[in-house]
């Protein structure tokens, strides 16, 4: 069992995190490169040129990275660490969240809303459900995780609800395929990165 409770995929790629020194499943890391410049940067679509420098996506880990000079060492050189490293990294994923889940709304793999996501979840449609950290417990609490599916709430309100283009969202919905799987690992990192659930009061939590 990996990180955040998943299952670990023998074949599926590990890195080892230069804080930890453990050795996981790549989706639980935050891959970093050297630029040009000798600035340490986040390659949060993996696609950067370069040796990848891998942290585990966590706050705390990734702090200490930067405060212990742990990027130089793994490096083997003298690097330039951002300000707020942490911070850049955390928004930058949960960018990435919101853009896959509208992009899956686009598609017609994503709703909003608490009767259609209901309605997904009554049908067995959904492989996701999304609540908003900052939403109303017992309405969160009136909606269920699907069954083999995910559950997360490591988006507020108003980012849930740029992915529907709207001020707000509570509840949400993935389907099966598309991009749904792609969610499920950037919204696993930015759960690591925040430190939390948001709260999971959905029936049948994992």
């Amino acid at each position: 069992m990996s990180r955040g409770g998943r299952i670990k995929n023998r074949d599926e790629p590990e890195r080892r995190c230069i804080v930890t020194g453990e050795v996981q499943p790549r989706r639980g890391l935050i891959r970093f490169v050297v630029g040009p410049d000798g600035l340490i940067v986040p390659d949060l679509a993996e696609k950067l040129p370069g040796r990848g420098i891998w942290v585990a996506a966590d706050r705390a880990a990734i702090e200490k990275a930067a405060a212990k000079g742990l990027f130089a060492r793994a490096a083997r050189a003298q690097v330039k660490v951002p300000d707020g490293l942490a911070d850049l990294v955390e928004a930058g994923v949960a960018r990435r969240v919101v853009e896959l889940i509208g992009l899956a709304r686009k598609s017609g793999k994503a709703v909003a809303g608490f009767e259609k996501v209901k309605g997904w979840l009554a049908e067995g449609r959904a492989k996701v459900l999304l609540q908003a950290s900052d939403g109303s417990e017992r309405g969160k609490g009136k909606l269920w995780t699907p069954e083999g599916g995910r559950w997360f709430g490591c988006l507020t309100a108003s980012e849930l609800g740029l992915s529907f283009g709207r001020d707000h969202v509570i509840h949400s919905a993935l389907a099966l395929g598309g991009l749904t799987d792609k969610v499920i690992v950037e919204a696993g990192r930015l759960t690591g990165l925040r430190g939390h659930d948001g709260g999971n009061t959905a029936a049948g939590k994992e």
